[in-house]
């Protein structure tokens, strides 16, 4: 059975891979985010959670690398996370009353073959509305600095909207499972164990 890693430093999206309950290596890999002049979005997280991957392949011959990245899309604009504490805030004080969507690029590339797969998956959220002081006592307490679109799903994120609309929630956590799930038994490692 071929072994896996997961290209990210995310804790979240360590726990996302534990549910899985696959013996895992993790590294988070040190790359520019910056969006290249012209790039789609869906291009820009395809890119990012491949070469993610791909960035550590040297070090992990004969393995299974996930790469993964999230954008929040809004207005026309490409938004990723926030630089600070008023960037955060800002960024959700748009966002009130309003859909943002996300989008998250995976990646699994085969050390094994060199061969590797890439797709994205997308999630809207819809938010209810927003006063300026629940804004910034959500992001004193949750500090979503590292959080696309300046929330975090896995914590009190969830008081700040109205729904929820995709395919698997996981997606906006930045690891959509449903579609890792199927890309590795893809390649040969099916979550479930080897059948019987």
């Amino acid at each position: 059975m071929p072994r896996l890693v997961l290209a990210s430093g995310s804790r979240w999206r360590r726990q996302l891979l534990d549910r899985l309950g696959l013996p895992y290596a993790w590294q988070g890999p040190e790359i520019d985010e910056s969006p290249r002049p012209g790039e789609s979005p869906g291009g820009l997280v395809h890119r990012l959670a491949l070469t993610k991957a791909q960035q550590l392949a040297g070090e992990w011959p004969k393995h299974l690398i996930v790469g993964s990245d999230q954008v929040a899309l809004f207005a026309g604009d490409i938004l990723g996370k926030p630089a600070d504490l008023a960037a955060a805030r800002a960024q959700l004080a748009r966002f009130s009353g309003n859909r943002v969507r996300f989008l998250t690029g995976l990646a699994v590339v085969d050390t094994r073959s060199g061969h590797h797969r890439v797709c994205h998956e997308t999630y809207d959220v819809v938010f209810r509305r927003l006063h300026d002081d629940e804004i910034a006592r959500y992001v004193e307490r949750e500090q979503p600095l590292e959080c696309a679109g300046s929330f975090r799903m896995e914590g009190l994120g969830i008081t700040l909207f109205e729904r929820l609309e995709g395919d698997d929630p996981n997606t906006l956590i930045g690891l959509p499972l449903i579609r890792l799930c199927a890309m590795l038994r893809e390649v040969g490692l099916d979550p479930l164990g080897p059948a019987s």
